[in-house]
């Protein structure tokens, strides 16, 4: 089996402490089209470089049915700046359009197989897998972005229409497991594409 979580694939469980004081799982999203699951940190450059973009497309698509939610399984044993109460921190500072839930026993990011922060996961309303990979094509300075990946797909998605990707390679940090040297990754772990 492939490490990260395949097309047609349902989106696997989680119970997740959020910044928001709540915890999420997937039925909190019940009804929701569109359900946009995408693994991302504090202190990634790729993540921060792109943030904004990311923090657009989901402005624009929440009319359409689409909800963000943003896992952060990072340890903080590599990166302190990744704690619980940085996430708040950095909620409360930027009150990005997303729910933001901390994966501290990195269970989740290991169901989802995520390789990369950050790295997107986009469920239809059954919460099957209809695209996986990156968020742009330059996430770490997106004033070279020449695609909004992203948006593409979910522009499509949202007509009706046949996506122009249903998998691409995230560009990003890798996940930092706890335990391991801050560049490993599982064995089993490769690219999409």
């Amino acid at each position: 089996m492939a490490f990260t979580l395949d097309l047609g694939q349902k989106a696997p469980e989680f119970n997740l402490p959020a910044t928001d004081g709540l915890t999420y799982s997937l039925s909190s999203f019940e009804g929701t089209p569109w359900l946009v699951v995408f693994f991302t940190c504090n202190h990634c450059p790729y993540v921060i470089g792109s943030d904004e973009v990311t923090r657009e497309t989901a402005q624009k698509f929440i009319s359409k049915g689409v909800k963000f939610v943003g896992i952060n399984s990072n340890s903080i044993n590599t990166y302190e700046e990744d704690s619980f109460p940085n996430m708040v921190k950095r909620m409360d500072e930027y009150k990005f359009p997303w729910n933001y839930l901390h994966d501290e026993s990195q269970e989740v990011a290991l169901k989802y197989g995520a390789l990369r922060t950050p790295h997107f996961y986009i469920f239809n309303e059954k919460r099957e897998l209809v695209y996986t990979g990156r968020g742009v094509d330059s996430p770490r300075d997106t004033s070279k972005m020449t695609e909004n990946t992203l948006e593409l797909v979910l522009d499509a998605l949202t007509s009706g229409k046949q996506p122009p990707y249903s998998k691409t390679n995230p560009i990003g940090c890798n996940v930092k497991w706890d335990g391991q040297d801050k560049h490993w990754m599982p064995a089993e772990a490769c690219d999409l594409v």
